[in-house]
């Protein structure tokens, strides 16, 4: 695998691998990024402020009056030349809740048309997929989730939403995502989640991480409605649907 240092302005870098969305591209920059995390973690990185991935890239933002970027290069090719070649992790397993019914998905007869299929296929599709989490970015704890079924991808809308309401399931192209907050936005709304993907107050605020991995469990109006209360009550720990079990529904309702 080859790859690229690009300058983002005088206090950044960026390592490029590829110019794709790939899993084996994500899990090189996941690994660099934890390399680098380490040594930030040991002290051994002067000069770094933070780091930035993304499906194909990471940015590093350092410090031009504590380091250099000579300097920091030089300490950065063997992490990258041990990530490039190295077995990427695997990142934690996730089954999400989410309602296909009524205003929970405005789209979805709409997708289903344009598909040229039901939307209990619809349903059945997305819901059957694992996917992975590229990337988080456009909103706090916003993921980038791959690879949509063949058969679902569609261009985003035509006409962009202004309000989207938080929680929304969607998708656009090869990808789906959750909208962890409202805000507008363009992608085809195909049901939403009652699960909080961001919370400030948590020691790591995004539930998602980069690597993650998400399978949907389909639930219905009334359970999503029970699921939301508890989540908002703190009755239902978020981090339960990590690992979960599909008979873990029933025991939050």
């Amino acid at each position: 695998m080859s790859h690229r240092i690009l300058d983002a302005g005088d206090a950044a870098l960026t390592i490029e691998f590829g110019a794709v969305i790939d899993p084996a591209l994500l899990g090189t920059v996941n690994a660099l990024d934890t390399a680098i995390q380490h040594l930030l973690d040991a002290g051994e990185l002067p000069g770094v402020i933070e780091t930035m991935p993304t499906f194909r890239s990471l940015t590093v933002f350092f410090d031009p009056l504590t380091t250099e970027r000579a300097i920091l290069l030089t300490t950065l090719q063997p992490l990258i030349a041990a990530a490039e070649h190295g077995v990427p992790a695997d990142g934690r397993h996730w089954r999400l809740p989410v309602c296909y019914e009524g205003e929970a998905a405005p789209d979805l007869g709409e997708v289903a048309h344009a598909l040229g299929i039901g939307e209990a296929e619809v349903v059945a599709l997305h819901s059957g997929a694992e996917y992975l989490v590229y990337m988080l970015g456009f909103l706090p704890g916003f993921p980038f989730m791959g690879d949509l079924p063949e058969k679902l991808r569609l261009p985003r809308r035509t006409q962009p939403r202004v309000r989207v309401p938080a929680g929304s399931v969607a998708i656009a192209t090869g990808l789906t995502a959750i909208y962890p907050w409202e805000s507008p936005g363009g992608w085809h709304l195909l049901g939403r989640c009652p699960v909080s993907l961001f919370d400030a107050h948590r020691a790591a605020p995004s539930l998602l991480a980069a690597g993650d991995r998400v399978r949907f469990m389909p639930v219905s109006a009334d359970q999503y409605r029970a699921i939301e209360a508890g989540v908002r009550s703190g009755e239902i720990d978020p981090l339960q649907w990590l690992h979960a079990a599909p008979s873990t529904v029933e025991n939050a309702t």
